[in-house]
């Protein structure tokens, strides 16, 4: 019996001209998108249709291929988060054996495809959830102000650094709270949620002047 492990790879970006729609359209056109302004304590920004890939396996064999491919490694502790590219690429880590990689939109086939490559017949898993989850970026004086009203995890600097994610319960939900920098905090959501955490930061950040960027 053959040994060979046959793998089915899907491009989530074919030649074919469809109609594709960030999974908050919905939520633009009924509710709208309150306009940034400069006394706005809370800019909040959709970074739609990324390419997320979850990546499962022994941390030193996709270490070195993250390395060989995109330039960057996995985080080296729990709850860590790195970044390259000015943030377009991260990976983040999950579990003990699972990280969060996203590219820019429409990389993600490729990205997988090269990784497969430099993996080789080594223990792994990739997984392409690019359509199931959205980005939000958040930014701004406010927003851990914001964050207080919304997360069951303590957001203080102390205990919150920079270049720290958690997956927690946010507002009645569960999402991914990553924090790149000093300036900018990062929502990841399912896309089924996506709309009730757009509601919801609406409400709660209309006390800061909260504003949308396209």
């Amino acid at each position: 019996m053959s040994d060979t492990v046959k793998i089915s790879t899907f491009n989530s970006h074919p030649d074919t001209q469809v109609m594709r729609e960030s999974p908050l359209a919905l939520s633009y056109r009924s509710t709208g998108r309150p306009e940034a302004s400069e006394h706005s304590g809370v800019t909040l920004r959709e970074r739609p249709l990324c390419g997320h890939l979850i990546l499962r396996g022994g941390a030193i064999v996709l270490d070195q291929a993250l390395r060989d491919v995109l330039g960057i490694g996995l985080p080296g502790q729990p709850l860590g988060l790195v970044t390259a590219s000015g943030g377009e690429i991260s990976a983040q880590w999950l579990s003990p054996d699972e990280w969060l990689l996203i590219v820019p939109e429409g990389d993600e086939f490729e990205v997988e495809n090269r990784l497969r490559a430099v993996l080789g017949d080594a223990h792994y898993a990739i997984s392409n959830v690019s359509g199931g989850q959205t980005l939000l970026e958040l930014k701004g004086e406010k927003v851990r102000e914001l964050l207080m009203k919304s997360v069951v995890y303590d957001v203080h600097p102390d205990n919150f650094p920079a270049g720290k994610a958690v997956t927690t319960v946010f507002a009645k939900t569960t999402a991914i709270l990553r924090r790149p920098d000093d300036t900018r905090w990062e929502l990841v959501v399912r896309r089924s949620f996506a709309d009730y955490l757009w509601r919801w930061l609406l409400d709660a950040g209309e006390e800061y002047g909260i504003g949308a960027l396209p």
